[in-house]
């Protein structure tokens, strides 16, 4: 499958809502031809200076179109892909492109496993006093939080290459304990801190029973 390529030091998921502001006369010709033409295209992640992954995204709306002709768009991203080539000019256009495989996503997961997941989202956002609206597990998937569990931009990315939503959720529940583990220990370690100076009684010892 060719797509015309965006590529962005940024990860979007499936299902995500993309805003974009665009400046460069390259993309608002990527966006001119996915209005006439219906096409969609792909942002691939930039990362480590390389190119191997991405989102297939779809222009839902151009909300503004300013003097300039820059342009603030929303798309929804739909598919994540693997690059196979990559060309820095397609064909009598201005932006790139490339040949892309999409991954076959599996969606299935036990429901136990989402609630265990989700009650850890729960903690982490209490540990950090961070209002958590609750979710049915049933309508939570891997990709609905996962901007908002602190997974690092490497960790994004190799969660989006993850293809079953077993493994995806086992490695955000696995990041999340760790993160617990972490942010229990800073507040164990803040209250030692908080103390410290504080006048306290201390039970003297007792030397008579002592031998140096």
């Amino acid at each position: 499958m060719k797509l015309p390529l965006f590529p962005l030091q940024t990860i979007f998921f499936p299902g995500e809502t993309v805003p974009l502001h665009i400046f460069e006369e390259r993309y608002k010709q990527l966006i001119h031809d996915c209005r006439r033409e219906a096409i969609t295209f792909g942002i691939p992640v930039f990362i480590n200076n390389t190119i191997s992954f991405g989102t297939e995204v779809q222009l839902v709306e151009v909300v503004t179109t300013y003097e300039n002709g820059s342009m603030d768009v929303v798309c929804v991203a739909r598919q994540v892909f693997r690059i196979l080539s990559f060309q820095q000019q397609m064909e009598d256009k201005l932006y790139a492109g490339g040949e892309v495989l999409l991954l076959d996503l599996e969606y299935d997961a036990d429901n136990e496993l989402r609630k265990e997941v989700l009650d850890h989202i729960e903690k982490l956002y209490g540990l950090m006093d961070v209002p958590f609206t609750k979710i049915n597990p049933e309508q939570f998937n891997s990709y609905s939080l996962a901007h908002k569990m602190g997974l690092s931009f490497e960790q994004e990315y190799d969660l989006l290459q993850i293809p079953k939503e077993t493994d995806r959720l086992k490695f955000i529940k696995e990041h999340l304990k760790m993160t617990i583990r972490v942010l229990k220990e800073i507040n164990r370690t803040k209250g030692i801190i908080e103390l410290n100076g504080h006048f306290k009684n201390f039970d003297p010892l007792d030397f008579k029973d002592f031998k140096g």
